[in-house]
């Protein structure tokens, strides 16, 4: 049996396993992993799928159109399409008591990762001050990521900001709208620059504009936001299927992984786990564990770990998340044109606005989104249903939506531990207080950012804009972090625990520090930076 378990086949879990499989090293991978449906007529446009499918109405909204939100008070602006639906499938109902913060978990093979947008932005020097590394460290494991995924970007004015690293393709091609607002960038980028803080420039994502191996380029059918039918489009499970292809890689799916044990000596001698479906307690014995499970799941196996061994019931301080704002903007100067629905529909653009510390720094990035069925802003026309329908059709050329991204920072009393109930049953307590400040940085941010797009050519309609919950961004981080001091609870320059000799922490426990920037990209680099360490 293969000793070497990683748990979690989401972007950390299955870039440390590939690195760690060309090296000659055994595997093998537990995982829940829900499998994603098969794209529908993959050749197809979004256009020839409407006029083509059977039921399209099933497969774009659902059968009873769950996909449908029209922004209430307590919906998101949109929803995930029937065919994401399987990312957010939970094979149980995990037990948690939180304080307004709603954690976003996933057990799809590939994890959170299969709907995501794409975003890849490398930390700078001043974002990496409080690891034990530096840019430069992690540079060429950012270069190997980029090599294995495929990342289309360009160096720009945004530069400043976000490392240039070797094997970007070509970026993908403008839709009319994101042009026009680049176009204008260019124009009244003086005026930006100096009154706002405010840069404009190509968004890096992680989709082909060149054929590569056994995925083709970016065909713009339209049909991103239901799941790319081509490959095009990087998710971790294309890594996974990867990993499939070694003799010395095993996965074992359907098995949920409760917690660890261990000997005598600090070593974790074995990991537990169970059929999803029931049965019978697998235990599989380990020479290295490597978490990869997310922050909130990695926390509970950990702490389940801790309290079956000794009774503890411990606790993980500096849980991070990175608030957003969306902000929905109309376009005066695309109102009347027609809109090209074969484009790609995720950020083509991203911004960034310049703090007074470079960890202030906050990150947006720009959708368009034309083969969205709605817009935020229809949502909140005072006018009925079909009218405001009638009027989305005839600025839809024009509407976009900013999604601002903001850093956050390790503290006491952010954490997540245990409880027990009267029948000595366990479930997660995860606590998350804002800052007394955030409620002020964040409107500043927005007001800064209302004004930078007005220059641009966009207007955002009052009381359109919304502060997304506690827990929403999805990126999670800090509860066990790298560091140079051997301290409890905490891991080493390469993510292994300092409580527990052979276990390794690659997710995003262990950033000290959260920037405003999408995370994706520098978990799995990292976690390649820290397969290379440990074998």
């Amino acid at each position: 049996m293969d000793k070497n378990i990683v748990v979690g086949s989401g972007a950390s879990g299955v870039h440390f396993a590939l690195t760690a499989l060309k090296k000659g090293c055994p595997v093998l991978m537990l995982d829940i992993g829900r499998e994603k449906p098969l794209p529908l007529l993959p050749e197809a446009d979004l256009g020839s799928l409407k006029q083509e499918l059977d039921d399209p109405v099933r497969y774009l909204l659902g059968p009873n159109y769950e996909s449908v939100t029209l922004g209430d008070s307590q919906s998101d602006f949109y929803s995930f399409p029937p065919s994401k639906r399987y990312v957010f499938q939970q094979p149980r109902k995990m037990k948690f008591r939180n304080s307004g913060f709603e954690p976003v978990l996933s057990f799809a093979r590939g994890g959170l990762g299969e709907a995501w947008t794409g975003g890849v932005y490398p930390f700078n020097d001043e974002e990496f001050a409080d690891y034990p590394f530096g840019y430069k460290d992690i540079e060429p494991f950012y270069e190997e990521v980029a090599e294995r995924i495929g990342i289309g970007g360009e160096s720009d004015d945004l530069a400043r900001f976000i490392p240039v690293h070797k094997h970007m393709m070509q970026p993908l091609r403008l839709d009319t709208h994101s042009q026009e607002l680049l176009n204008a960038y260019a124009r009244h980028k003086s005026t930006l620059v100096r009154k706002y803080k405010c840069y404009l420039g190509r968004s890096r994502v992680a989709v082909l504009s060149e054929d590569r191996c056994d995925r083709s380029k970016c065909d713009y059918t339209g049909r991103c936001i239901w799941g790319c039918p081509g490959g095009a489009f990087y998710t971790p499970s294309l890594t996974l299927a990867e990993c499939m292809k070694f003799p010395n890689f095993t996965y074992v799916p359907q098995m949920h992984v409760s917690h660890f044990k261990c000997d005598g000596s600090g070593r974790v001698k074995s990991v537990t786990a169970h059929p999803i479906d029931g049965g019978a307690l697998e235990e599989f014995p380990v020479d290295k564990l490597v978490l990869a499970a997310g922050p909130i799941c990695t926390a509970e196996i950990f702490l389940e770990s801790i309290h079956r061994d000794t009774g503890e019931i411990a606790e993980l301080h500096g849980l991070m998340d990175n608030r957003q704002i969306l902000v929905p903007f109309v376009n005066l100067k695309m109102i009347g044109k027609a809109y090209d629905p074969e484009t790609y529909q995720f950020h083509l653009l991203a911004m960034g606005l310049e703090g007074d510390n470079p960890k202030d720094y906050v990150h947006g990035q720009i959708t368009c989104l034309t083969t969205a069925l709605v817009h935020p802003i229809v949502q909140k026309i005072p006018l009925d249903l079909r009218t405001a329908i009638d009027f989305f059709r005839n600025t839809r050329s024009g509407m976009g939506i900013l999604n601002l991204n903001f850093a956050d920072t390790r503290r006491q009393g952010n954490m997540i531990t245990l409880e027990k109930d009267c029948n000595g049953q366990t479930s997660l307590v995860i606590e998350y207080t804002a800052l007394p400040e955030e409620n002020r940085e964040m409107r500043h941010a927005f007001r800064r950012a209302k004004k930078a797009l007005f220059r641009l050519g966009g207007i955002v309609p009052p009381g359109t804009f919304r502060v997304r919950a506690k827990g929403e961004s999805v990126h999670y981080a800090g509860t066990m972090p790298m560091s140079k001091k051997n301290g409890k609870y905490t891991t080493s320059e390469y993510c292994q625990s300092h409580d527990f000799k052979n276990l390794y922490i690659v997710d995003g426990s262990t950033f000290p520090f959260l920037p405003a920037k999408n995370i994706t990209f520098t978990l799995m680099a990292n976690a390649v930076r820290v397969a290379e360490a440990a074998f």
